[in-house]
């Protein structure tokens, strides 16, 4: 649906959307998460780059859910993936999302909706490590909805995440 605005947009009016969000600042710590392609906000060379305190600073979300790679009910700390994709101006249609070991998934735009999967950056209050699924790991609250408790939504599950690129 995104490409579709944009499709339409430029159609229109002859030039790419504004963006109105404020400029991404650079990143003063160690970045955890770069985003590419088909994005209109960057801060480095072509990218989008993340530290944790960006990240802190996009309204992230905090839920409960169980997961099939955990025990017991998990409490969950992230940016909502829709929020930050607006906070990039996305304008594709699907995301290829890449962990650190270079394993890849991709989630369509219909996936990135309000109340689905946030970038999670704490799991029970606490930052991940490489060994615990982190430093980022893309969660749905699988508890709240029987869709989101399907082979398909757990294959989209991409934990040690620290690349996604925005594809048309």
């Amino acid at each position: 649906m995104a490409g579709l605005r944009t499709a339409l947009f430029l159609a229109l009016f002859g030039g790419p959307p504004a963006v109105t969000a404020d400029p991404l600042p650079a990143p003063e710590g160690d970045v955890l998460l770069t985003v590419s392609g088909a994005i209109l906000q960057t801060n480095h060379a072509e990218t989008a780059q993340f530290d944790r305190s960006m990240l802190e600073a996009l309204d992230p979300v905090t839920f409960e859910t169980t997961t099939i790679w955990t025990e017991g009910a998990q409490s969950f700390t992230g940016v909502p993936l829709a929020a930050l994709l607006d906070a990039v101006g996305a304008t594709g249609e699907a995301i290829s999302a890449t962990a650190i070991n270079d394993y890849s998934v991709e989630i369509p735009a219909s996936d990135w909706e309000d109340g689905g999967p946030v970038v999670a950056f704490l799991n029970n209050g606490e930052p991940m490590s490489l060994r615990d699924k982190g430093p980022l790991w893309i969660v749905w609250p699988y508890d709240d909805d029987e869709a989101y408790q399907s082979e398909t939504i757990y294959s989209r599950s991409i934990w040690q995440l620290d690349r996604i690129e925005v594809t048309e």
